[in-house]
């Protein structure tokens, strides 16, 4: 009998590759890939906490504003031009 192989099965390969690719893909730039596939498990685990908050709180600023003018129309400066041409005579 072999020695048992002690590496990760494809499911877990997977979700650190996908872990890598979120965190170098929403982080701003502030990632680069090898230091992502570096960095310990707890501090991956920590700045994609992060990014998510982050996000969530966007969607809520967003949705908030949304709700606040719930009008289809635009809205537009109270301007009324005198003429197409300002050209003074």
């Amino acid at each position: 009998m072999g020695l048992p192989f002690f590496g990760l099965n494809p499911e877990h390969r997977a979700n650190i590759f996908r872990e890598v690719h979120d965190l170098v893909f929403h982080g701003g730039g502030g990632f680069i890939h090898s230091e992502v596939y570096e960095m310990p498990i707890w501090l991956r685990k920590y700045h994609i906490k992060i990014i998510n908050d982050h996000f969530k709180e966007q969607e809520k600023a967003m949705k908030k504003a949304q709700n606040k003018n719930p009008t289809s129309e635009i809205s537009k400066p109270n301007i009324n031009p005198t003429s197409t041409y300002n050209i003074k005579r």
